[in-house]
């Protein structure tokens, strides 16, 4: 979502599902925190260059990013365009536009309003806000296999999948419906039970797409999901992460925070603390260096310049924090672990500006923050 800037509640601020910052009735309480050591010092931001900035889309909007590696060895990163509609597919070592994909539409292969974007294995999830959806299609030709999710979900935007046993998936998707004329008005606490749903989803031998609704979830109290998009988990941990993009404080502000669920969609009752990001917190991913170590990455969506803040695997604790020399406004964000031939290391890929597609060499990103020697510190 893009508001630029968190502001007291009393003051409207330009959203991407509507035109001012959602509204509620009441404050809800603080969830608890996970607290850094106090005798800790806060750890200093580093800024690191950007090995490429692709060329602009002034037009599409860009969101979330997926990447997927194609049987040649080679890799794509694949955008979701808000404005336009379809899928844009960059060459990720290089930023070079390779197509785009899709166009306006409710049928197969069209899209209406294409937020979040996840790969398992050749298959591609599309969720689609305005269409109330879920799209798959088979990679490398975009193939429309079916969709899904279309009698619950409302506005669709955030997914994360899981693999609880082989060929059987789950996949995770935040839905952050609205009220009012507008779409600004945040539902009501009992409602709010909702906010993230969860299907199971097979393939046949030959491809074919089932998948079955398995119920909701979101806390109805200190832990509530006001504004939600990004979500990632970690299943060897039995946690979720899911940004609350914008909810109310009890001083009347506004805050935001990624919190932390169970699998299962039980909140734990914990958060980071809401004074980490000064803007929305947004893309979320797990760098898992081993079995034992790694990071999670969240996005404070700030301009001029995009702050990446990593926290402990295990902790939460802050590990550092990141800024690229003009990467802004992020929305969603791919980390792809894997080696590429510009990126022996794996690389971190961004959204600037709406626009264009940038990307961090991840041994940079660790020897810069002093990282793990797992993780090329």
């Amino acid at each position: 979502m893009n508001p630029r800037l968190l502001v007291p509640a009393s003051i409207l601020l330009l959203a991407a599902c509507a035109s001012r910052a959602p509204t509620v009735d009441a404050p809800a309480p603080a969830a608890a925190v996970v607290v850094p050591d106090a005798a800790m010092p806060a750890p200093a931001v580093v800024t690191l260059t950007e090995h490429y900035l692709s060329p602009a889309a002034p037009d599409d909007e860009l969101d979330s990013l997926a990447t997927w590696v194609t049987p040649d060895g080679r890799t794509w990163l694949i955008a979701t365009s808000k404005s336009a509609d379809r899928l844009l597919v960059f060459d990720a070592d290089s930023g070079a536009l390779l197509r785009t994909f899709g166009g306006p539409g409710a049928g197969p292969g069209q899209f209406d309003r294409p937020n979040g974007v996840a790969v398992h294995g050749d298959h591609l999830f599309v969720a689609e806000r305005d269409n109330g959806r879920v799209q798959v299609l088979a990679l490398p030709g975009f193939e429309p296999l079916g969709s899904f999710g279309e009698a619950e979900l409302r506005s669709p935007y955030g997914l994360w999948i899981n693999e609880p046993a082989p060929g059987e998936l789950e996949l995770y998707v935040t839905d952050s419906f609205m009220y009012g004329e507008r779409f600004d008005v945040v539902p009501p606490a009992a409602e709010l039970d909702q906010r993230v749903r969860r299907y199971h989803v097979r393939f046949g031998p030959d491809g074919d797409l089932s998948a079955r609704h398995a119920g909701s979830f979101g806390d109805t109290g200190a832990s509530a999901l006001h504004v939600v998009e990004s979500i990632a988990g970690d299943p060897s941990r039995d946690r979720l992460l899911i940004a609350d993009e914008r909810f109310p404080t009890a001083d009347g502000g506004v805050g935001s925070t990624l919190r932390e669920y169970h699998l299962d969609g039980r909140a734990t009752g914990r958060s980071l603390p809401q004074d980490v990001f000064a803007a929305e917190a947004e893309g979320v991913a797990l760098w898992a260096c081993s079995a034992d170590t790694g990071y999670w990455l969240a996005v404070d969506q700030l301009e001029p310049r995009t702050l990446f803040h990593l926290f402990e695997r295990d902790s939460l604790r802050p590990a550092g924090s990141f800024r690229g020399t003009r990467t802004a406004f992020t929305d969603g964000v791919a980390l792809h672990a894997a080696s590429t031939p510009t990126f022996p290391h794996g690389a971190l890929f961004a959204v600037h500006a709406d626009t264009a597609v940038v990307a961090f060499d991840l041994q940079e990103i660790a020897r810069g923050l002093g990282l793990a020697p797992e993780c090329g510190g």
